[in-house]
């Protein structure tokens, strides 16, 4: 074995080039027992194997900055680079995260979980290397699905007229999440197809030097190549094409699914654990719309598997013009899907909700500046979203909360759901968001809510001197924690369902100062702006005693969703204590 010597890349380069070959066969298996056993980002890190051994064995990191574009193919980058055991132990599976991390390694330079920004970062890279007049070169890798995002082109266009070391690597396996879309995908193609020969080159187009490979897992020639570039004067883009999977049959074949998973039997590829079926509300609730209105139309940047609209179902809706996917360019989703309403049609956008980041812009400008009627579904916020730092959307009510003229929605059941994403879809006066969690409660009991009544709250439990608010997935807790309190101390609270996020329900507010004497807001997200803190300004004035709880102020990562809530105050047996103790 090679790899077990192999602590830096120091190591690799003291490997005969022919024995480079084994070293990737040995970094393979690692990396597949890792995410066979644990899951993770397979189809991106199996087509990055030989093109990481080569990149360590030719370039001198960390002289030589390398930055991985999204970062979720830097696993082969892990393991050659001293975190091995976290790919071979699994009681070491946890040491090493599933992005490039400053903190676990010196080769590591940014922690980046989204796509498109690796050329910027290492434009910046590089003109800090410029003025601080010291040697080395900085490599960008991003894959051909982030090419789309309109930072990759803004970065390849500002590349264009920088004149000293920069190596942009283009790994082009002809897929993002799901297929590509796009223009640049016919002129990627064509570069394929021409062993990069055709006068179609976008990159020349900016002005960059240009170099393909169409073999990228040929060790031999990728090191030949990265040495033909090491010490370049200029801006260069290497077009390399892999195949995403790669050393897998049944992930080479089917890219989509193997884009990222959980455990799984190598052997055949099927799950470890089989995954609970359960309704999809989303893809129900889209899908009636679709089929009864010819004049509506779904969006989605690069994530349709996310609203159900997996292979072999979105292509109906492809066909008949109500489905786009835009690549991953959430900007030009928001925007398109403006117009799209603007000229009269129905329109439903959606990614996840840490990505709705990039669009604040789009969605406040373009789309509620001009009170256009689109709807907005942001998936899996909050802390029962995705938990990776770089992936947590715990900051969505207080992105959208005080953009003037939407209207943002938190349903607390299924039942909620369908009635606000109906009148979301049917109305005409303004823009709605609806938080969509990864899970909502069924209760069987149809809502017939009238939603065109904006900012009104709902009272789910009648009672006195405490009203406890809870924002949508915490309804059950404020419920139990009602009954808890009836049951201790025989006191019934108030509880209530806020369901609009923009605004407050000053009427119900006012109501309160009645017969209550202590009101309490739990919400799941970011406390800081949230929700919450609208409610303590609107009594700042008065009586009336205001506690919020709701997320610390952090990047929050790998956490326990009831965990982290806990730890914060949101928990049956703290809100229970500190109810009696006001009461007392």
């Amino acid at each position: 074995m090679y790899l077990e010597n192999i602590n830096g890349p120091k190591d690799i380069k003291k490997l005969k080039t022919e024995e480079l070959k084994v070293l990737a066969d040995e970094t393979r298996a690692a990396l597949i027992n890792k995410i066979s056993k644990a899951g993770g980002h397979s189809g991106p890190n199996l087509g990055m194997v030989e093109m990481t051994v080569a990149l360590h064995y030719v370039f001198d990191s960390p002289k030589d900055k390398i930055v991985f574009d999204v970062s979720h193919q830097c696993y082969p980058h892990k393991i050659l680079t001293g975190r091995k055991e976290a790919f071979l132990d699994s009681e070491h599976f946890g040491d090493a995260t599933g992005y490039t991390n400053p903190l676990e390694s010196e080769h590591d330079f940014f922690t980046i979980g989204h796509a498109s920004t690796s050329i910027s970062l290492a434009l910046g890279l590089a003109k800090g290397r410029d003025l601080r007049q010291v040697n080395g070169n900085v490599i960008a890798i991003i894959g051909d699905g982030a090419l789309s995002g309109g930072e990759a082109l803004e970065g390849l266009d500002y590349a264009g007229e920088y004149n000293k070391n920069l190596i942009i690597i283009l790994n082009d396996n002809d897929q993002s999440i799901a297929e590509n879309h796009g223009g640049m995908y016919k002129t990627l193609k064509d570069l394929r197809e021409t062993n990069g020969k055709s006068s179609d080159n976008i990159f020349k187009s900016f002005g960059l030097d240009y170099k393909y490979l169409d073999d990228g897992h040929d060790i031999k020639s990728l090191v030949d190549l990265f040495k033909s570039v090491k010490d370049i004067d200029r801006p260069i883009v290497l077009h390399i094409h892999t195949i995403k999977g790669k050393g897998l049959p049944y992930a080479e074949k089917d890219r989509e699914s193997w884009h990222a998973g959980g455990p799984f039997n190598v052997e055949d590829g099927s799950p470890k654990f089989k995954a609970q079926e359960a309704d999809d509300p989303v893809f129900d609730s889209i899908k009636e719309l679709l089929d009864t209105n010819p004049e509506a139309i779904l969006v989605n940047a690069s994530v349709p598997m996310g609203l159900g609209m997996v292979k072999g179902v979105r292509e109906e809706y492809v066909n008949r013009g109500q489905f786009i996917d835009v690549g991953i360019a959430e900007e030009n989703m928001v925007a398109m899907s403006a117009g799209i309403a603007k000229n009269g049609a129905t329109v439903v956008f959606s990614t996840f909700a840490p990505f709705f980041q990039r669009t604040y812009d789009q969605v406040s400008h373009d789309l509620c500046l001009n009170d256009i009627p689109a709807t907005m579904l942001v998936l899996h916020p909050g802390v029962y979203g995705l938990n990776s730092n770089t992936h947590i959307g715990l900051c969505d009510i207080q992105m959208f909360a005080h953009i003037p003229n939407l209207i943002y929605l938190a349903p607390t059941t299924k039942e909620e759901y369908f009635q606000m994403f109906k009148f979301a879809t049917t109305q005409k006066e303004h823009p709605v968001g609806i938080r969509v969690p990864a899970n909502l409660p069924e209760t069987g009991v149809k809502d017939t809510t009238d939603y065109s009544k904006y900012n009104k709250n709902k009272i789910e439990k009648k009672g006195s001197k405490v009203a406890l608010f809870a924002v949508g997935v915490l309804m059950p807790l404020a419920m139990k924690t009602a009954q808890k309190v009836k049951d201790e101390i025989g006191l019934d609270i108030t509880v209530v369902n806020p369901r609009f996020l923009t605004g407050l329900d000053e009427e119900l507010l006012n109501g309160l100062k009645k017969e209550h004497q202590l009101v309490i807001t739990i919400e799941d997200g970011e406390l800081m702006g949230g929700f919450g803190q609208n409610i303590a300004s609107f009594y700042g004035n008065s009586d009336m005693k205001v506690l919020n709880y709701g997320v610390s102020k952090a990047f929050h990562t790998d956490f326990n969703p009831d965990e982290l809530l806990r730890e914060n105050g949101i928990s049956q047996e703290n809100l229970v204590n500190v109810i009696k103790e006001f009461i007392k």
